[in-house]
Formats: C-alpha cells, sequence, structure tokens
C-alpha cells in the first residue's frame, strides 16, 4: 500500500438503541494516537463510524462499504457487538480481499484463537492498550508489509502464510498517559450534531488507567493487579472546560477506583470551578474507589456543599464469606460498608449498592439474606447476574469452581447454569427476583416507598418485589401479559429491563396496574396506622417518575406546562394535592429523625418540577442518569441552583417559594 494514502475505518457499537449516541472514546484514542505520529503524516485518513444499539448489519454494512471498503478495518469489540463484528469483517473481505481487519478491546484480548477460529476473517488481535499498538500496526501497512509477518508489532496476535497463531510479546503499559493526544481536544472526536448541540448522552472521560485489585469476575481495561497511572490536571481540566463550554450536563469516569487518589479531589475542585463558570457540568457517575478514605469522604463533602450530584457506590458485591473468597475480595475495606451507607444517608446524598448473584460460594440464601441486610440501609441496589468474562479467575478456571455456562443468543456473553453452590433451578428462580429488583429497585420506578417501608414496617424489600411477582405471575389484563413477557426475555439479555422500565414510565395502564398491586396486595400487610401514609408515598413516587410519554396501551392525560427556573426549562405539573408532607417526611426518615408519633395527615399542594430531556436515558438501564429526571419540588430546585452559585443552603430543601402550602386536614395537624 506504499505510494499512496492508507484508509482506515474505526468501528464501534453501542449496547442500547437510545436517540443519543454513545461516545466512542476508543476509537478516539486510536484516531487521535495515530494522527500524531510522524510516521503516519499525511499517510492515513482515519473515519470513526459509531453505531447506536439497534443499528442493523444492513445499516452498518451500507454505511461502511456503499462507497467502497478501506484498507483497514478496525473494530472495538465488546460482548454484545463481537458476533456482528465478525459478520461485518466477512463482508469487508469479499469487497477487499487484501484488505485488514484488527479486532481490539478486552473481550478479545488474549483470546486469539478462539477469536480466529470463528471469525476467520479476522486478521489481526490487539492484546492490551491499543493506541501504541494500533500505530504501529498501520505504520506497517502504509510501508507495505504484510499482515501474515508483524513479529516487530509487540502486543499482537495474527497468523502467518501457514496459518499458524503467532502471538508477539506484550507490550509494556503506557506510563505517561499524557503521549496519548486528547481525541477531545485534538477534535479526533467530533462534539457537535449538525445543530451545534452536543451530540453524545454523556461524556465520557478517564483520569486513569489501572487497578490494584484483582477480582475474580473483572478484567477493567485489562489492567487489573495494575499500578495506576494518572493523565495531567492540566489535561484533564482542558478537556473539562470543552465539555462545560458545551454545556455537558454528566461526565461518566471510566475509572476503575474515582476517589482513591488525591488528584481525584482536584479534579472535582476542576469541575466545581468551571460550573460556576459555565453553568456545566452538573454531575460527575464513576466506579467510585472500593476503600472509602479520608480523600472519598473530602471529595463527598465537597460535591454535595456544591449541589455536584453523582450516585454514590456501594460496589460491595456480596455480603457473603465463602463468596468473597472466591471472588478475592475478602480484604477489602468496602466490606464495612455500613457505617459509610448510615452517614451518606444522613447527609441526604445518593447511594446506590451493586451486588452480583451467582458468584462461587453464593446460595440463594446467602443471597436474599445479603441483598435484605443491604436493603436495610440502601434501597437502590443494582443486582446483575455474574457473567464469565475472558481473561478472568473464574472464566479460567471454571472446572475448580463447577462453572456451567452458556453463551447468549444475541450476544457473546457467558451465562453462568449453575456451579458447585448453586443448581440450575436456584438460579433461574432468583433470576426473576433480579428482574425486579433491577427495574423498581435500581431503576427508581420506586424510590421514597423503599424508604418508608423499611422505617415505618417490618417487610423486607425482597418481601415486596416477590409479592410483584407473584402479582404479575397471576394478574388477568395487557399490562400483565407485556411485563410477563419481559420477564421471560430477560433471559436472552438487557434489552427486556429497558423495555420494561420504559413501559412503566411511559404508559398510564402501567401506573395504573402498579397502582392496583399496591392497594390490594401490599397495602394489607402494613399496620393500620401507617397505611394511609404508605398509600401517598406510593402514589407520590409514581407522580415524581421521570417525564417521560411513550404510551403502548393508554396516554397520561394531564396537561404539559413548562416554566424556566435558574436558567433551566422544566416540564411542570402544578399544585398536585398530598394527603401528606411527603417530601418532607422523606427526608426526615433518611435522617432518622421522624417522630413516628406524627402520622396524622396534614395536606398540602406542591408543584413538581422535571428535568426534560429523559428520553435520551429512559430505556437503557443507565440508573445512574436516569435519576437525573426524577420530579423535584420547587424548594429543592432551588435549593439545587443556590448550591451550584454559591450561596448559602436555604436550609429547606423540600420546601421553598412557590413550592409547598399546608393546609390542616381534619384528621390533625403536621407541625
Amino acid at each position: 500500500m506504499t505510494g499512496r494514502r492508507v484508509t482506515v475505518s474505526l468501528v464501534q457499537q453501542g449496547v442500547w438503541e437510545m436517540p443519543l449516541e454513545s461516545m466512542p472514546l476508543a476509537s478516539g484514542y486510536l484516531k487521535a494516537s495515530a494522527l500524531s505520529d510522524a510516521r503516519l503524516t499525511d499517510r492515513v485518513d482515519i473515519s470513526i463510524h459509531n453505531f447506536k444499539g439497534g443499528e442493523t448489519l444492513m445499516g452498518m454494512a451500507g454505511a461502511l462499504f456503499a462507497s467502497g471498503a478501506p484498507d483497514v478495518l478496525a473494530f472495538s469489540v465488546l460482548g454484545w457487538n463481537f458476533r456482528e463484528f465478525g459478520a461485518l469483517a466477512e463482508t469487508f473481505k469479499q469487497i477487499n480481499p487484501q484488505g485488514w481487519v484488527v479486532f481490539g478491546g478486552t473481550h478479545v484480548a488474549n483470546q486469539a484463537e478462539r477469536t480466529f477460529r470463528i471469525h476467520d476473517d479476522v486478521d489481526i488481535v490487539v492484546n492490551g492498550e491499543g493506541e501504541l499498538v494500533f500505530a504501529d500496526i498501520l505504520h506497517e501497512c502504509v510501508q507495505g508489509s504484510s499482515k501474515f509477518t508483524l513479529a516487530g508489532v509487540a502486543g499482537v496476535s495474527y497468523r502467518n502464510e501457514q496459518g499458524e497463531l503467532i502471538t508477539t510479546p506484550a507490550r509494556e503499559r503506557i506510563q505517561d498517559l499524557d503521549i496519548i493526544p486528547s481525541p477531545f481536544l485534538t477534535g479526533a472526536i467530533p462534539l457537535t450534531d449538525s445543530s451545534g448541540r452536543f451530540r453524545y448522552d454523556v461524556a465520557l472521560m478517564e483520569t486513569n488507567r489501572g487497578c490494584p485489585y484483582k477480582c475474580s469476575f473483572c478484567y477493567w481495561g485489562g489492567a487489573v493487579g495494575q499500578r495506576v497511572q494518572s493523565f495531567s490536571r492540566d489535561r484533564l481540566r482542558a478537556e473539562l472546560e470543552l465539555f462545560a463550554q458545551h454545556q455537558v450536563h454528566t461526565i461518566v469516569l471510566c475509572d476503575a477506583n474515582f476517589g482513591m487518589l488525591q488528584s481525584d479531589l482536584e479534579f472535582v475542585d476542576d469541575v466545581i470551578e468551571l460550573r460556576s463558570q459555565y453553568g456545566y457540568p452538573r454531575a460527575i457517575e464513576a466506579s467510585w474507589a472500593k476503600n472509602k478514605s479520608k480523600t472519598f469522604y473530602n471529595i463527598v463533602r465537597k460535591m454535595k456543599e456544591h449541589d455536584m450530584r453523582s450516585s454514590f457506590t456501594l460496589a460491595l458485591q456480596t455480603l457473603d464469606g465463602a463468596a468473597l473468597d472466591s471472588m478475592n475480595r475478602r480484604n477489602m475495606k468496602v466490606n464495612d460498608w455500613e457505617d459509610l451507607a448510615a452517614w451518606l444517608n444522613r447527609e441526604g446524598l445518593d447511594c446506590y449498592a451493586e451486588l452480583i448473584w451467582g458468584a462461587p460460594g453464593e446460595t440463594v440464601k446467602s443471597f436474599m439474606e445479603g441483598y435484605d441486610r443491604l436493603s436495610r440501609h440502601v434501597s437502590r441496589i443494582a443486582v446483575y447476574p455474574l457473567h464469565l468474562l475472558p481473561n478472568t479467575e473464574y472464566s479460567d478456571n471454571k472446572s475448580k469452581y463447577g462453572l456451567v455456562s452458556v453463551r447468549g443468543s444475541s450476544d457473546d456473553f457467558e451465562y453462568i447454569l449453575s456451579h458447585n453452590s448453586m443448581t440450575y433451578e436456584e438460579n433461574q428462580t432468583v433470576k426473576r427476583f433480579l428482574f425486579w429488583s433491577r427495574v423498581m429497585a435500581e431503576n427508581a420506578v420506586l424510590r421514597d416507598t423503599w424508604v418508608a417501608v423499611r422505617e415505618l414496617t417490618c417487610l423486607t424489600q425482597s418481601q415486596v418485589l416477590v409479592n410483584l411477582d407473584e402479582w404479575v405471575r397471576a394478574a388477568d389484563g395487557k399490562p400483565a401479559e407485556l411485563l410477563r413477557e419481559f420477564v421471560t426475555g430477560s433471559e436472552n439479555g438487557d434489552t427486556a429491563y429497558g423495555n420494561a422500565v420504559k413501559f412503566l414510565l411511559g404508559d398510564r395502564s402501567a401506573k395504573e396496574f402498579l397502582e392496583e398491586w399496591w392497594q390490594e396486595s401490599v397495602l394489607p400487610l402494613f399496620p393500620e396506622a401507617v397505611t394511609d401514609l404508605l398509600r401517598e408515598v406510593f402514589r407520590y413516587d409514581m407522580l415524581t417518575l421521570p417525564f417521560f410519554r411513550e404510551p403502548v396501551f393508554s396516554a397520561e392525560t394531564w396537561a404539559v406546562e413548562t416554566e424556566e427556573l435558574h436558567g433551566d426549562t422544566f416540564y411542570r405539573r402544578s399544585d398536585v394535592r398530598l394527603r401528606y408532607d411527603v417530601p418532607r417526611i422523606i427526608l426526615e426518615l433518611r435522617k432518622g429523625v421522624f417522630d413516628h408519633s406524627r402520622l396524622s395527615a396534614a395536606e398540602v399542594s406542591v408543584n413538581i418540577y422535571y428535568r426534560m430531556g429523559a428520553e435520551h436515558f429512559v430505556g437503557s438501564t443507565n440508573h445512574e442518569e436516569v435519576v437525573h429526571f426524577l420530579g423535584m419540588t420547587r424548594g429543592e430546585v432551588d435549593e439545587a441552583a443556590a448550591m451550584r452559585a454559591g450561596q448559602p443552603r436555604t436550609g429547606d430543601p423540600v420546601g421553598g417559594s412557590e413550592g409547598i402550602s399546608l393546609k390542616l386536614s381534619e384528621g390533625g395537624a403536621y407541625s
């Protein structure tokens, strides 16, 4: 290919079909690095093709090859697109038999034998960080080397002309991350659409790479059990300022342990300072540090003080000792979590926890006991079934744990069927519970309800969810039929969870179905003294679901109003009458200061405000983003704006002007 410019197509595909794109960060790194390499200057043309999760093979093939095939076709491969990208490689070779196909990403790294066996049209597999390796591959291509003779390129696997698998020595990890050009500052990733608006759902950033832990289920960026290397503060601040100028609401960090380093506190300082100048960003989402150090607490306090939103994570994965041992997580300080959860509740901060179902050593009994113990402190619990990911302890030693798995119907993940401490039947039973936990708790269809149930009754969160499952199994009608279909569909992938959330948020009959379940099946289980309050708390949860209208059977009928507050435009639902001051009661319950003798009704009227744009996230199962769209009182909106502006807190985050008016009911007074 000497004597002319080499054309290169970089391909990514997100997992969800959403209105906005997912940012192609991996491809952006590769493009920026290659274009800054002096060996490749003026010798390559590189384009990024970024597809949404619902894009068909026909659509992707048309976009990639309608005008001819490139010289090099490189894919960022994950479990959900392994098969599709293999099919596109086959099509590519029909058009350009001499072209080069490169696979990279954690799903194929160190998996060349299997990858080549399944996808014969793949030529090269990258076995680690891709930026410098990919530039070396392109250099071989532009100087006319054969794709069968790449022994001089470290960190790859390929086949020679005899078809023998060759794996070159591993390349050392990059120590100075700033040698990787920024894909944002260089323009490698386009940030705006044709209208000049930020084109992605969130901005993805890395502040560092590496993870000091080596959990049995994880292969985070191929850098587990590794020293952490950081990008410089100046570079990160420049990237943040660019996002602030584009009014990016949420920064999602791809770090494994944000909040572990002093530089993480500096990053938060820079976000807050830039927001004071530009008004954005307004939220940081991250995989928070497993061990909660003084630095973590300082970050949390600072973010609260300035209303920098986040969902603080308790990445517990299990509370069972045997499972902790098999996970190689026994010695993590994260296991001392109850004091932290209590502190976050007292501070009024949003917190969620992560559990994994199906780890060797875990039983149904230990898992459900752990879930309920956790739900006494944290209601948003993200529970995921264990998948066997390539290059992990579990995947490499299946016989040791008696693991039996099957590949997905529409993806290449390994789904666990059974192991030494879990039968197939037990797995199926708990997976039904997982469906309802993910939909109703993780994705916050119910939020305040969980707080009221745990503080005012003896029922556990799992008992309520099992009750819902039994109700759906037995109920008649179209909503029940559709929900049963979603439960069945969840066996074959995550899209069923998102579809269920979309139905429950977007369809009036779905909310009516839930209200009927709550009224007829759950309320009778509570003490009579709190039944009326819990009825109203549930109703408030339904009223404050994100503004999202996508009816299946029936549409919402309340009139939509809009109002501009503090420079933002909200949907508004006016003069909503509540029999109890639910926002204040929930706040007091969370802080542990509620006087249980004050259970008499006191009618209030509230305006509820909804941030616009929920349709970009509902259905993605990206619960960290969905919670930013929950309805708020005027007082909550005012409080958040004051904190962003650095003004003193009002001391009354649920009240405020035009927020809540109080009316005494005949049943008594709420003072």
